[in-house]
């Protein structure tokens, strides 16, 4: 577990430079690229099971089945595995606001406020304090998998792999010479980015680009109201599609329409508390008319999520909220950060940390379920301009550009909340660091391979039911 730093932002840039220089001898760099697991690791079927005791039952052999996908699926569902393993590694002590879950997939496009078309981490569940090494190490990993699955060398699946990693150390190199405020400024606008990049794109690779950009700004929250939801004789309603979207009048059957009425509404008044003055101002404009269960991700399938239908002034000025349980974070047992009394506000307050160009209406609120008893949640804009990374339609050269974006953005986002100065100081300016995490990322890889054959083992004998993939 990572010890508190001994030195402060408050301190000289000398002192924090050689704080993390000191870091070294604590967790060498070259010593990252060393994975062996620990000699009581526990079982990855009962770590994968004791998350599913507070899940809804009838869904996790859903989520079991989209993990035994292949491995890359797996490793996306795996995080609370991962997490068990780095907690037994020696650790920088270098803390940051952790995303917690950062494989390629929870990076992507997104809508600023400004509305305009942004990089960021996209996916905050796990956040929490630690070690800013667990996140590039999850990273890496990530693009190893996804290399594997593609049936791409070994060469190329390190390129991609110490790609992301590089780029991660030598952005963090420029904002340790940056100023506080420019640094919580700094952004990774998506046009820009492309512009930049334009020099190291093949003609398909900026074909592929541009179409990614465009699909993200089609995929606006009209787009999902016109998707997700139907006309019926009471009103626009969300369209029912189980096991996947379970409206809320079928999951209760019979119960009083007025009762429920008064409920939701007391739900959204909870949650609307949780934002500024300002956007509370703006929710008051609109009337929750319907309400639906619906299944997401891979690792998150069990776990309670709501789609929310409010409407404005008609049918035609529709929003769409999802509000999404949060469990503690698989990261909590083994990182020495605060301990929150409401999960959902963990993951608000993360994610207002780590992300650049965050959800206008981001809140977070406490429901009492079906079932009688209270979970925390957190609510996001469903459908805002998001687009993400298809890395099954990748070569091996759009992989490595894909992570030369996501080590930096995610560089940017550790930047924000830990000491750029010192963790910089602690990567240096050569590449020893980079080639201890691409023999990571391939210890890492053959390690959940393993686990994902143990868990398709679990469901050939039995021990697990997994729905059909």
């Amino acid at each position: 577990m990572a010890a508190p730093s001994a030195v402060t932002v408050s301190s000289s840039p000398a002192d924090r430079a050689a704080h993390g220089r000191r870091a070294r001898r604590r967790a060498p760099r070259s010593g990252h690229g060393d994975f062996e697991p620990a000699p009581h690791r526990p079982d990855v079927v009962d770590v994968l099971e004791h998350q599913a005791a507070d899940r809804l039952p009838e869904l996790v052999p859903i989520r079991y089945g989209r993990m035994l996908a292949s491995p890359f699926r797996f490793y996306r569902g795996a995080a609370a595995v991962m997490a068990t393993d780095l907690g037994t590694l020696p650790d920088t002590g270098l803390q940051v606001q952790l995303c917690g879950d950062a494989q390629l997939l929870n990076f992507g496009l997104l809508a600023s406020p400004e509305r305009h078309l942004v990089f960021d981490i996209n996916d905050f569940d796990e956040t929490f304090p630690g070690p800013f090494e667990w996140d590039v190490k999850r990273l890496a990993a990530s693009f190893v998998i996804a290399g594997r699955a593609n049936g791409f060398t070994q060469r190329e699946q390190n390129d991609a792999a110490g790609t992301c990693v590089r780029a991660y150390r030598e952005r963090m190199r420029e904002f340790a010479g940056m100023r506080t405020l420019d640094i919580w400024y700094a952004r990774d606008d998506a046009d820009a980015m492309r512009e930049l990049l334009a020099s190291s794109m093949g003609r398909e690779t900026r074909r592929r680009t541009d179409e990614a950009a465009s699909r993200a700004r089609a995929r606006t929250h009209l787009r999902a109201y016109a998707k997700l939801t139907r006309l019926t004789p009471e009103g626009r309603r969300i369209a029912p599609d189980p096991p996947l979207i379970t409206p809320l009048r079928e999951l209760r059957g019979e119960s009083s329409r007025g009762e429920e009425d008064k409920e939701l509404q007391t739900l959204l008044e909870a949650y609307a508390r949780t934002l500024p003055p300002d956007r509370r101002h703006l929710l008051r404009h609109f009337r929750l008319v319907d309400m639906a269960r619906k299944v997401v991700g891979v690792g998150s399938v069990g776990t309670r999520c709501w789609v929310l239908l409010l409407l404005g002034r008609d049918d035609d000025d529709p929003l769409l909220l999802q509000a999404k349980e949060a469990q503690e974070s698989v990261l909590a047992a083994h990182s020495g950060g605060e301990r929150y009394d409401n999960q959902g506000r963990r993951v608000v307050n993360g994610q207002r940390l780590l992300q650049a160009a965050g959800d206008i209406l981001l809140g977070w609120t406490h429901v009492v379920g079906l079932d009688g008893l209270g979970r925390d949640f957190y609510v996001r804009q469903l459908w805002d301009w998001k687009g993400s990374f298809r890395p099954e339609n990748c070569d091996p050269d759009l992989l490595r550009l894909f992570a030369r974006v996501c080590g930096a953005s995610l560089a940017r986002a550790h930047a924000r909340s830990g000491d750029p100065v010192a963790i910089s100081a602690y990567l240096g300016d050569k590449d020893r660091f980079d080639r201890a995490l691409a023999r990571f990322a391939q210890a890492y890889a053959d390690r959940n391979e393993r686990d994902f054959e143990a868990l398709g083992e679990a469901a050939r004998s039995g021990r697990i039911v997994a729905a059909d993939r």
